[in-house]
């Protein structure tokens, strides 16, 4: 059987392949980006779902239009004003399954073969390994505890020209490292980008997550000349098995994203939108919010207070202000991805910090999860895991 020369080379998301180990129970697992599945709405689903069937299941069941089910686009109208101090109607949102179809249909609309892509460094691997497909070349732009380096970028951005066809960010509680950029940098940042034209991709699923400090505009809340692609999404804040997200962009770009999803799944769930939608009619989706919201600080604190009392000296963390992540920093020489057969051996388990990099490197990271866990477990896990490292740097 011979396969395309992009099959040939697909490779198993390294975080995806981890899970697998981590599906067993007596695992602590600080892998994956998992909500909390306690804090699943199961009940009220069920009186959604009926809702849904009596007043409108036929269509609920039938195919559906590709820009997504006109009341969740308004209802998404409205949450971004709420939430992001973003001004937008339906024309420029359109309905994803899950953000990483957006952003996969995103690379492919953009990305030819050796066109630069810019990404902080590091990154989320689940964008690395879309944009992949595209065989771009990733440039990664230096970042600080404040996220991208405007003067770095400018670096970039002078020696590479007009190759620069994307850049991709997360601003708000990155995913892996839980840095949130301060409006200061987001204006020097936006003066960059409208002076070099270039579309920006800004991923935001944790922004609703905030446990710490004050609100910060999104990048499109002061985007002037559509540069800005957001893409949000409800599996932190509501579930993530829907697979239900948006896309908010100019309407030039929204009807290319329509035109390819056409061809790639046709549209995202009719049922599953709906679900979304009648969600937000029926029930209070912000005390849902500010429930996972206090469950999470909890357990934020927790785990960092726990690395905190037994992690070795010489080790050190970030504190995030929000979402569900923490990065942790060894001393160089240390290869996080080696520790990993010891730390499972405790079954215990994180995501090391390579795969964040697209040209690898940095070995000396990893990702730990808080949300997922109880806080029981996040004690013994921690506890477990420093163990590993004591032993590893007393050798």
């Amino acid at each position: 059987m011979q396969f395309s020369d992009l099959a040939m080379n697909l490779k198993a998301s390294e975080i995806r392949e981890l899970l697998k180990l981590t599906t067993m129970p007596e695992v602590i697992s600080f892998a994956g980006g998992l909500p909390a599945p306690e804090l699943f709405p199961t009940e009220q689903l069920k009186k959604v779902d009926d809702a849904i069937l009596t007043k409108d299941g036929r269509a609920a069941l039938q195919y559906g239009t590709t820009e997504g089910y006109d009341p969740l686009r308004k209802q998404i109208a409205a949450r971004m004003k709420q939430a992001f101090m973003v001004d937008c109607d339906i024309d420029n949102i359109t309905i994803t399954s899950g953000s990483q179809q957006g952003l996969s249909m995103l690379a492919q609309i953009f990305i030819n073969p050796g066109d630069v892509v810019l990404v902080e460094s590091p990154t989320y691997l689940g964008a690395i390994n879309a944009f992949k497909l595209c065989k771009p070349e990733f440039v990664e732009v230096p970042t600080d505890e404040k996220g991208i380096i405007p003067e770095e970028l400018e670096k970039i951005l002078a020696k590479y020209g007009d190759r620069v066809r994307m850049m991709y960010v997360i601003p708000e509680f990155q995913n892996p490292t839980g840095i949130t950029w301060p409006v200061e940098r987001r204006k020097a940042f936006m003066d960059i980008v409208n002076r070099y034209d270039f579309p920006v991709l800004e991923d935001d699923p944790y922004g609703e997550l905030r446990y710490d400090g004050d609100k910060v505009p999104s990048l499109k809340s002061m985007d002037t000349k559509g540069n800005i692609i957001f893409l949000g999404s409800f599996s932190k804040i509501l579930m993530p098995g829907l697979r239900i997200a948006w896309m908010v962009a100019d309407p030039v770009i929204i009807d290319k994203v329509v035109k390819l999803k056409q061809a790639v799944d046709l549209q995202a769930s009719s049922f599953g939108q709906r679900q979304t939608s009648y969600y937000i009619d029926m029930f209070d989706l912000d005390e849902h919010v500010a429930k996972i919201k206090a469950l999470y600080k909890k357990r934020r604190d927790l785990m960092c207070e726990s690395m905190k009392q037994y992690f070795p000296e010489g080790i050190t963390f970030t504190y995030p202000e929000g979402g569900l992540f923490t990065w942790v920093t060894l001393p160089e020489g240390i290869d996080a991805k080696e520790l990993m057969p010891k730390v499972l051996a405790k079954n215990v388990a994180y995501v090391p910090g390579g795969p964040f990099y697209p040209h690898g490197g940095h070995a000396n990271h990893f990702r730990l999860n808080y949300s997922n866990m109880p806080e029981d477990r996040i004690v013994e896990g921690i506890k477990r895991l420093a163990d590993v490292l004591k032993e590893e740097l007393a050798k």
